[in-house]
């Protein structure tokens, strides 16, 4: 495919796309919906293509096929509101991650664990940054610059995968994006996947409905992402969700049967003057005050944890986070790092307190290689831990751990049997609720 070819043309529908918006505004027309102008750009697209063939007939060249036609509309319909030549990797469900160091290295990771060489995404790397920059123009709450004079730049692509990028910082432009595979996920849908057994479903499912404060662990891309999303679909239609992200990625809210109720705070990153910013900290803050049901905080990475743990001990029972860990027990020194480096300065005695009366279970998840299966590897539950008070450390059980296939079966008595009990867990029976799928 001549991708010089699409740019031109790419360029000449979004300028008679401007032009058009122009003449709406200037006629007092309401702007067309996202699904109108897509509709209405496949239209000028049309026309557009039958333009060029004109132009290639005239000239005494050979006009495209309609194979051709087809695949050069694609490919422009896709630099204007897609990903441009990713697009073909983010609708391949197979697709993992995507790494690309500079525009002809791009490496694939597929979720069977296989890692290939993949084709490139752009002519050079100046292309490459003008379609982060693209990108980072129209995700997201707000625009996010990408240049020299902002070099770091994280978004949630419109399929929901988050892109990382840096530029100047590296001999080439690179980017990172996680695939988000899936988007509505449920716990019957896990253990489905193999990643939690019947009975832990069950006991997160009422751990959720108990209004229980849980922080899902694990490294990166070990899936806790999907997992909170699963236990946030356990939670009632009815109540009001705030979620807070440095970069939306949980989309929560896009599925209205579930959650008709969301509020998704973006953290909000300083202008070009250094002013504007506004951290996640003030955010979990703010959202206190928007009467929140539950407050669900995305990732957990810096000194926000103070005013989380806050908010879970002040009555704003059944919140849910992810924090990184290397396993369930070493949470607690994660978050007492994270407390020490805040603001508040708080000492590890403190933190340990406030670990104690905010904090109910800790779910660890990780990826591990099932022999079993040739060795694939598989995200499953492999550690809950119930906290149970603090003796100038943070007192635990682990109430679920790794079994001989991996998976997290029951190891010890749950001090808070009574509540799970009260809102329908049967130990030892698999879960009996009703999840939209």
């Amino acid at each position: 495919m001549d991708q010089q070819l699409i740019r031109r043309l790419r360029e000449e529908v979004a300028d008679i796309l401007a032009r058009q918006r122009r003449e709406d505004a200037a006629n007092g027309l309401p702007p067309m919906t996202a699904e109108d102008e897509r509709q209405f750009a496949r239209a000028v697209v049309s026309r557009v293509l039958d333009g060029y063939a004109r132009e290639e007939v005239t000239a005494g060249r050979k006009p495209p096929s309609h194979e051709d036609e087809q695949a050069i509309a694609e490919g422009i319909h896709a630099a204007l509101f897609g990903v441009g030549r990713l697009q073909p990797l983010l609708d391949d469900p197979d697709v993992e991650n995507i790494d690309i160091n500079g525009c002809d290295n791009v490496f694939i990771g597929y979720a069977d664990g296989r890692e290939e060489r993949g084709l490139p995404v752009a002519d050079n790397d100046d292309e490459l940054v003008e379609l982060v920059q693209i990108l980072g123009a129209y995700s997201g709450l707000t625009s996010r610059p990408f240049d020299t004079a902002n070099p770091q730049l994280d978004i949630r692509l419109p399929d929901g995968s988050r892109l990382s990028a840096v530029m100047g910082v590296t001999q080439r432009p690179a980017l990172s994006i996680r695939r988000a595979r899936i988007s509505r996920a449920s716990l019957d849908m896990l253990v489905d996947y193999g990643s939690i057994s019947p009975e832990l479903a069950a006991f997160l499912s009422a751990a959720v409905r108990a209004r229980k404060n849980i922080m899902i662990a694990g490294a990166t891309n070990a899936g806790k992402t999907t997992l909170l999303r699963a236990l946030a679909n356990e939670i009632e239609p009815q109540e009001r969700l705030i979620t807070v992200e440095r970069a939306l990625e949980l989309g929560l809210g896009e599925y209205a049967d579930l959650h008709p109720n969301v509020v998704a705070f973006e953290e909000r990153l300083p202008n070009s003057e250094g002013t504007g910013a506004i951290q996640m900290s003030e955010l979990v803050r703010r959202s206190l005050r928007m009467n929140p049901s539950r407050v669900i905080v995305g990732e957990v990475l810096g000194d926000e944890i103070v005013t989380m743990l806050n908010a879970m001990s002040q009555g704003n029972d059944g919140s849910l986070s992810t924090i990184h860990a290397n396993s369930s027990l070493e949470v607690f020194n994660r978050i007492c790092t994270y407390a020490i480096q805040s603001v508040e300065r708080l000492p590890a005695d403190a933190t340990m307190m406030l670990i104690a009366g905010a904090i109910d279970f800790v779910v660890f998840v990780e990826r591990v290689n099932d022999f079993s299966s040739g060795g694939k590897l598989r995200r499953m539950v492999t550690s809950v831990r119930e906290v149970n008070g603090v003796d100038g450390r943070v007192l635990s059980s682990e109430v679920f751990a790794a079994g001989s296939d991996g998976n997290a079966v029951p190891a010890a008595a749950v001090s808070c049997l009574d509540e799970l009990e009260a809102v329908g867990y049967l130990p030892g029976a698999a879960a009996t609720w009703v999840t939209a799928s």
